[in-house]
């Protein structure tokens, strides 16, 4: 392991910015110093890596990922998508339970951690998925190993989706003792199969994909959301509802707030339902077809300022990759899903640029909300003993996306065409670089991420 120092960049962090430099030593942040052309002679072991013009930033954490890995692996897999997550900034990631086999299980569990431990090249960590009936499994294991429990109030692959309401309310009480955070899926299951039953006598088998925000509507994440929370505020769990897509979910759960403390009942938005809304299904398609449904503008426009606002905790991708035929038909047909890792921090970096907020915030928003949400251990933040997980990202480098450029398993992105002002230029790992200079260096290994849950 190197040591070395990132010398002379504009450090982001806990709501500032200064020009300064970061000691990375045996891995760990040995020094914050936050002053210029500091002096620093006393480190004539470590190697300088100029930051000069750059912002140096906590390692981004995205909670929120399909890599596709036991089962789906002609979609994605652990190697592919770790590497898009490199070339796009993310440090650490959650990946969600359905997969084949489902992690539902302790024993599923245990078998992709050890895929990730031999693959992933950034940290990783894996949610257990909730049923019916596998609470007791959850239970057995070590909630130091989880960020949480991922529950499916709405469809779903295979036993995933929890419909009893008496299996809800011992998740949620069960949550609620062991400290761990319930992320969930909030669309009714009911409502979406009437509307697509509907839908499909007025306009055929696999009506058009604009369609897909009638049948995914407004009321089916409303009816469940409102339910979730509800269970939360019963039994005192904690409750982050996951992609929210819409206004009206925002203000009837959410006020705005300027506390950087984080309530009870959080939500996260994604990097789709940020930048798209349903006239865009005219241009794009089927690829920007997810579940929930990009929705209205005003929707669009209600999550940019639930960002500043405190209505919005994390932003994460749902990055779901499916192979580009998997993606050909309407709302019936094409799949739902799209990749999104490598492009979240650009886009991102680009609502900065357009006013929708600070970069302070986007940091907070990526790095040090996740962090304090699940309790990681010893990242997110950029602190003096903490794991050195650092992002440096250069603005003012115009670049395109490209299918050549494009890291993940399945070859496309529906950002392909959008030009970017700023390039991700290194990925820092536990104090090894997995990009340098936006090359990759395929020897570095993630590490498991640890949580300190408290309840």
């Amino acid at each position: 392991m190197r040591n070395f120092i990132i010398y002379n960049g504009t450090i982001v962090n806990e709501g500032r910015q200064a020009v300064g430099s970061l000691v990375i030593t045996d891995g760990r942040i040995a020094e914050v110093i936050t002053e210029a052309n500091a002096n620093l002679n006393k480190y004539t072991d470590h190697e300088i890596i100029d930051a000069k013009d750059c912002y140096v930033l906590p390692g981004i954490i995205d909670t929120h990922v399909h890599f596709r890995e036991p089962g789906l692996t002609h979609k994605a897999d652990i190697a592919s998508e770790s590497r898009a997550a490199a070339f796009g900034g993310i440090t650490s990631y959650f990946d969600m339970p359905n997969t084949n086999p489902q992690t539902t299980t302790l024993e599923a569990l245990r078998e992709k951690q050890a895929l990730a431990k031999e693959k992933s090249l950034v940290n990783w960590t894996f949610f257990p998925g909730a049923t019916n009936d596998n609470i007791e499994e959850i239970e057995k294991i070590d909630a130091s190993e989880i960020p949480g429990i991922k529950l499916f109030m709405g469809s779903s692959t295979g036993n995933m989706l929890v419909d009893k309401y008496g299996s809800l309310i011992k998740i949620f009480q069960s949550a609620a003792k062991s400290g761990l955070v319930i992320m969930a899926h909030c669309e009714d299951t009911e409502i979406i199969n009437a509307n697509m039953k509907k839908t499909k006598e007025q306009m055929g088998e696999d009506p058009d994909v604009m369609f897909h925000p009638i049948i995914r509507s407004e009321e089916a994440c409303m009816e469940s959301s409102c339910l979730a929370a509800n269970l939360a505020r019963q039994t005192g769990a904690k409750l982050h509802i996951a992609h929210i897509s819409t206004e009206a979910e925002l203000n009837a759960i959410y006020s705005p707030t300027t506390s950087d403390e984080l309530p009870q009942i959080t939500s996260e938005a994604t990097v789709a339902h940020l930048m798209f809304d349903n006239n865009d299904y005219r241009t794009i398609g089927a690829r920007i077809k997810c579940n929930p449904a990009i929705k209205k503008p005003s929707d669009k426009e209600a999550l940019r300022k639930g960002l500043m606002n405190g209505q919005i905790s994390t932003i994460g991708t749902d990055h779901a990759p499916h192979c580009i035929e998997e993606k050909q038909g309407g709302a019936a047909k094409a799949m739902s899903g799209m990749p999104m890792i490598q492009f979240s921090l650009p886009t991102m970096l680009s609502l900065v640029d357009e006013g929708v907020l600070s970069i302070e915030k986007l940091v907070q928003l990526m790095a040090h909300n996740p962090a304090k949400l699940f309790d990681v251990g010893e990242r997110g933040f950029i602190r003096e003993g903490y794991k050195a997980d650092i992002t440096i990202v250069k603005p003012q480098s115009p670049w395109t996306v490209t299918k050549e450029c494009i890291q993940s398993k399945c070859g496309w992105s529906p950002m392909e065409g959008r030009t970017y002002n700023w390039q991700v230029r290194d990925t820092i790992c536990n104090g090894s670089f997995v990009l340098r200079d936006g090359k990759l260096s395929e020897n570095n290994k993630g590490e498991q991420i640890r949580f300190n849950h408290s309840k």
